[in-house]
């Protein structure tokens, strides 16, 4: 069973919170929004942090300080401020990790449960099965590896995460907005059209194009070849 874990975003800019908004609750996270740092001093515990720390009415340095002097809650800070003392300084007021905009969405998920694995001392607490298997498809996440037939298929890193995300739900669709902000960017600019260069790829790598289903309009889904 899927844990819900509550997920304090703490981001004035609409432009950066609402997709992250949106992507944390298709990754079955309880956001709450809030857009200063006198709100997120005031907000109720969760179970982890998301903090900027351009706000509008106080440094976020100042607001992780304080967070941390009361709680133990885990906070991971996404800033566009990427220079090392800055790093360093957040770190040290009681940080447990940094991320510099713009960032890809898998990664804070991951970084994210991460965090919160280490503070909360539990081997996983978001329950997830390493090893899934479709048929003929298996798929290993944490060593992220894939066979067919019991034959192990090279995938590269986008190739591996496309296919992990349309496995997440088998025969559900997943659409083109959102497998380019959960495996690319929640912030993608460039061509959808690297998403049909990658699905190719991963047809072929596969063995057969029944794996991967395009449903005209909308988006992808895993299929299981007859």
């Amino acid at each position: 069973m899927l844990l819900l874990m509550r997920v304090l975003v703490v981001e004035d800019d609409d432009r950066i919170a609402v997709p992250l908004l949106d992507g944390l609750r298709r990754h079955g996270f309880t956001p709450t929004r809030v857009t200063t740092g006198a709100q997120a001093l005031q907000a109720a515990e969760t179970d982890v942090v998301l903090l900027d720390l351009g706000l509008p009415d106080v440094d976020g340095i100042d607001v992780c300080r304080q967070l941390r002097s009361r709680s133990g809650v885990p906070i991971l800070v996404i800033t566009a401020r990427g220079d090392e003392t800055d790093r360093v300084i957040g770190l040290e007021v009681g940080a447990d990790d940094y991320m510099v905009k713009p960032f890809g969405f898998r990664e804070l998920v991951a970084r994210i449960r991460a965090v919160q694995r280490r503070v909360s001392g539990s081997a996983s607490p978001v329950v997830e099965p390493d090893e899934q298997q479709l048929g003929a498809l298996r798929i290993h996440r944490r060593n992220r590896r894939v066979y067919v037939d019991d034959i192990e298929i090279a995938l590269t890193p986008k190739e591996f995460d496309l296919l992990a995300l349309l496995a997440e739900e088998p025969g559900v669709v997943v659409t083109r907005q959102e497998l380019l902000e959960s495996v690319w960017d929640p912030h993608w600019y460039g061509p959808t059209k690297t998403i049909d260069v990658h699905v190719a790829t991963l047809r072929k790598k596969l063995g057969d194009r029944g794996w991967i289903e395009t449903v005209r309009g909308v988006g992808l889904r895993l299929g299981r070849p007859s």
